[in-house]
């Protein structure tokens, strides 16, 4: 699917509101992200800190586990708003390949500017999919 204006602006505005309700009382790097799915569903995500760092996650996932819990198996596009137009990590990255590498990543800065326009499959050059675990003929 072809983002028109107004879709990706809808999908902008949502990342950053997600964004206000992150919790990030020890980075202080609040993260929204906003995810359409082939069915037309946008899922929101926020990055959720902890004080045993490790068990943290980021707005990414979460938007990606939000929408494969009712069922979402494809997606569409994906935007990330952070203070600085920050890309997602590896991790995110990874779960996201998971799902198809076509998807298209819009990563903005506070204000809602688009820093880049992107799609897994450029973030992550050489990734590891489900086909990557077919034994070879």
């Amino acid at each position: 699917m072809t983002l028109n204006d107004e879709q990706k602006e809808h999908l902008i505005e949502a990342a950053l509101a997600a964004r206000k309700w992150a919790y990030a009382p020890y980075s202080k790097y609040k993260v929204g992200a906003a995810l359409l799915t082939a069915s037309g569903k946008v899922y929101d995500g926020v990055n959720i800190e902890n004080a045993a760092y490790p068990s943290g996650i980021c707005a990414e996932r979460v938007a990606v586990f939000k929408a494969v819990s009712q069922g979402e198996r494809e997606f569409d596009t994906l935007v990330v708003a952070t203070s600085n137009g920050g890309t997602p990590c590896g991790a995110c990255r990874q779960v996201l390949a998971e799902f198809g590498l076509d998807t298209a990543v819009i990563i903005v800065n506070g204000r809602g500017t688009v820093t880049q326009e992107t799609s897994v499959r450029e973030l992550l050059p050489g990734a590891f999919t489900p086909a990557s675990l077919k034994a070879p003929g």
